[in-house]
């Protein structure tokens, strides 16, 4: 008489086989499609507001720019530079960098007073950078977060039409 493989694991070990019932494979499922909305909403930047305390709009953040009343940080990656341009009046600080505080403060000529505007793709990043600059001594760091993308605090730089500057390597 040959025995099953399955039934000889199950009394070497004592245990049944794991099977998942509806109520796990439900629990599962539910987890997952919570957890990615949790990520979508992060990575679009569903809950940003613009034009709030610490934050401008993008046709702002372009305006004060250009004026001269702002230094507008664009903090992506040079890939995404070269990819969609700059918004007009920004300077370029890729994010990784690790003397990007001695280079911002070279754009605020020292001064950690200097009102500065950080922009990246969605406003995920501007945001984290914005708390780690504040955290490092500066008193005007302003959020975009809109972004050049766009993101739930408004359609961004790109898809508003304004102005972009071709990035090239330095």
């Amino acid at each position: 008489m040959t025995q099953d493989p399955e039934t000889s694991k199950t009394q070497a070990s004592g245990r049944a086989p794991v099977r998942m019932s509806r109520r796990g494979f439900g629990i599962a499922a539910g987890t997952m499609i919570v957890g990615g909305a949790v990520f979508a909403s992060r990575w679009y930047n569903i809950s940003a507001q613009a034009g709030v305390d610490g934050t401008l709009s993008t046709p702002d953040a372009h305006r004060a720019a250009v004026s001269g009343e702002i230094v507008l940080v664009d903090i992506r990656r040079p890939d995404e530079w070269e990819r969609t341009g700059v918004g007009e009046g920004a300077v370029t600080i890729d994010m990784r960098r690790d003397d990007f505080t001695d280079v911002l403060l070279q754009h605020t000529a020292g001064q950690t007073d200097a009102p500065v505007a950080l922009i990246c793709a969605r406003g995920v990043r501007s945001r984290r950078m914005t708390e780690r600059l504040t955290a490092a001594g500066f008193t005007t760091i302003i959020d975009v977060p809109e972004g050049m993308l766009g993101s739930g605090a408004g359609p961004g730089w790109l898809k508003r039409g304004l102005p972009t500057v071709t990035w090239a390597a330095e």
